[in-house]
């Protein structure tokens, strides 16, 4: 009797299966690519090296944490978008009214498309930002706040295709 129920088991924990890795992701197994194209920057303030660095980051993040092949368009996962928001301002006010602190913000619009699974498309703007010191001019932590709000963005981005919670 009891081995029938394990053997029954067995079959449909097989026949449902879904990939899962130590990220949180979890990717059907008949997905096999995904496509990343370039983020074109609108954005009224524009920093030149922002696109390339998203689109390279969520790249390296699909490559090091799924088993995903990269392709230049039409994956079974497909992200196209474009920077929206690129804006610095003060946020802590000091009694004499001056700032005490500053920030930059940074937001991306993004489309995603799941080819295999219509109900896991998003379009949706991803918006994140740090704040560094006013006794600092925008110029002098620039790249560093920069990268730091790319890893912050493309952790969103990659959890609102993957991690199904």
């Amino acid at each position: 009797m009891l081995a029938p129920l394990c053997g029954l088991c067995g079959i449909l924990f097989t026949a449902c299966s879904i990939k899962y890795s130590f990220t949180g992701a979890s990717i059907s197994p008949t997905t096999h690519t995904v496509s990343i194209g370039h983020f074109q920057n609108v954005a009224p303030i524009v920093n030149p090296t922002l696109a390339s660095l998203v689109g390279e980051k969520l790249k390296e993040r699909f490559i090091t944490q799924t088993s995903l092949e990269l392709v230049e368009q039409g994956g079974d996962f497909d992200f196209t978008g474009e920077i929206t928001g690129y804006s610095v301002a003060p946020v802590t006010i000091q009694s004499n009214e001056q700032a005490a602190q500053n920030r930059l913000t940074i937001a991306i619009h993004v489309v995603f498309k799941n080819a295999q699974d219509e109900h896991g498309n998003y379009d949706q703007t991803f918006s994140q930002y740090e704040d560094f010191p006013s006794s600092q001019i925008l110029a002098q932590v620039e790249a560093q706040l920069v990268e730091t709000i790319a890893d912050k963005l493309v952790e969103d981005i990659f959890n609102a295709a993957v991690a199904n919670w």
